[in-house]
């Protein structure tokens, strides 16, 4: 995927579990996506692990099978260098689901709802797409984060998911239902942007 130079993978990355859950004592090490968060001028600040199930295509089955460490406030994991457009999100999954559909907007996965709303807009920026998840929390850090943007002069637009979030939207509904949906809530100017069915 073009612009993914922020994610590595690492057959066997330490996990240290929790001794109190039976979960946590069946090995030391998993397969894992390790994301890069960075700050705006791309110094690496923290990075996102999701450890995963070799046996499925699912997370580990571990107490916690994402963990992030380091500066995450305002800092994201990049896909692309936004320039005057982006779309930004709380989780990889939604913003990897997003790319699937708009492969060449950047993006931003501020890993959580409340580093959404804090995420940091880059200089130059003139539409920010906000890609919320489907709950209070996601609509809180949606909001705090248009007003912020807009506040700076950026046009901000929120997308909405049909269920909890946008990655759910492609699993269940597929790439044709999630384009049709983002199709009616992006610009015109950037629905060119879109991969074609």
């Amino acid at each position: 995927m073009r612009g993914s130079e922020a994610l590595r993978f690492h057959p066997r990355c330490w996990y240290r579990g929790d001794d109190d859950d039976s979960r946590d004592r069946t090995r030391d090490a998993w397969p894992a996506l390790i994301a890069a968060v960075t700050a705006l001028d791309g110094t690496i600040t923290g990075a996102h692990r999701t450890w995963l199930d070799p046996a499925s295509a699912c997370k580990a089955p571990v107490s916690t099978p994402r963990r992030a460490m380091g500066l995450l406030l305002g800092n994201a994991v990049r896909f692309g260098r936004a320039v005057d457009v982006m779309m930004a999100g709380e989780g990889l999954e939604t913003i990897l689901s997003l790319r699937q559909i708009v492969p060449s907007m950047p993006a931003a996965a501020a890993l959580s709802a409340n580093h959404l709303a804090a995420l940091e807009l880059p200089a130059g920026l003139r539409r920010l797409y906000v890609a919320r998840d489907a709950d209070a929390a996601g609509e809180m850090a949606a909001t705090a984060l248009t007003d912020r943007a807009r506040a700076a002069g950026v046009e901000a637009l929120t997308l909405v998911p049909a269920l909890d979030d946008f990655n759910e939207d492609l699993r269940r509904l597929g790439a044709e239902m999630l384009r049709n949906g983002l199709c009616t809530q992006l610009a015109a100017d950037d629905r060119r942007r879109m991969r074609s069915a």
